[in-house]
């Protein structure tokens, strides 16, 4: 009887988890560059159940197999690209891509899904590359992001939302020499002296991530690498098919309908999980107080 109050329970704990991960979604829904991440949840592995008497001599009878429950493995980003939305503002940027890569076992180009991944016959997932925006914070961190809301400070540096320096293609602050309304970026990055047009020899760090998927959230739209799963990093060179788009931001690319039947389903789930538990508490309480007495 136990065994089916546990799990009841881990399925409750999964879903509650579930139910945050899509809340999560909806509300950074208007969330610049936000990502959307799926819940992964899966069952624990299964047990052989056997009957067996008291004694050793005589045979065992296989029952057949039993699962214990289910647990919120993993959570996993969508890094596909977000909709262009029009500000007008200077100093507001976004980038599209649509990087491509070569399969190495047929040395042709891999067609990735609306969800940015290719899986080979053999069960093997390729991840499509992803640009993002080169920040460094203020314990000196290099950081991920694909929020191009940026301004200026007071002594010219180029600054993320959250207060990050933006770095430039060769590791360094961006810093402006003059007001954020005299330079112009181009689908490439450089920036250009609007008034003079003569350019500026700065181009925004824009770094390109092999393997988005590796990609660890570190709040407020920023990522780190997770080299100990071997995510890489390099600059974005002329062959890759990345544009800067000065005066537009990335929305989120969270599919609201989706998400709200996620969280919906993570609810019902959730609730069934639970009308078990009182199943189970009530028996337990009539095996404790009535059949004891008899």
């Amino acid at each position: 009887m136990l065994r089916g109050l546990y799990t009841a329970a881990a399925g409750m704990i999964t879903e509650q988890r579930r139910h945050d991960t899509a809340t999560q979604n909806i509300v950074n829904m208007n969330t610049t560059g936000y990502k959307q991440v799926n819940s992964v949840n899966r069952s624990f592995p299964e047990m052989l159940i056997t009957l067996t008497g008291g004694d050793a001599n005589l045979p065992t009878k296989r029952l057949g197999k039993l699962n214990s429950g289910v647990f919120a493995e993993e959570s996993l980003s969508m890094n596909v690209q977000g909709a262009l939305m029009e500000t007008k503002r200077t100093s507001d940027f976004a980038i599209s891509s649509n990087l491509s890569m070569n399969d190495p076992q047929t040395n042709q180009p891999i067609r990735f899904d609306a969800s940015g991944k290719f899986v080979r016959a053999d069960g093997t997932v390729t991840y499509q590359p992803q640009a993002y925006f080169t920040v460094r914070d203020a314990q000196g961190n290099t950081r991920y992001t694909r929020d191009g809301h940026l301004d200026v400070n007071g002594t010219g540096q180029l600054l993320s939302s959250t207060g990050s320096q933006v770095l430039d293609s060769n590791g360094q602050p961006v810093v402006l020499t003059g007001p954020v309304d005299q330079f112009k970026v181009d689908e490439q990055g450089r920036l250009v002296n609007a008034v003079t047009g003569v350019p500026t020899g700065v181009t925004l760090g824009i770094s390109i991530i092999d393997q988005p998927n590796q990609l660890v959230r570190q709040g407020d739209g920023n990522f780190s690498l997770n080299e100990d799963n071997g995510a890489t990093a390099r600059t974005m060179n002329a062959t890759d098919i990345v544009q800067i788009h000065q005066g537009y931001l990335e929305g989120s690319n969270v599919d609201a309908s989706q998400a709200t039947v996620d969280m919906n389903a993570a609810f019902r789930a959730y609730e069934a999980n639970q009308k078990v538990v009182q199943f189970y508490d009530r028996s337990l309480e009539k095996a404790v107080n009535e059949v004891g007495r008899v």
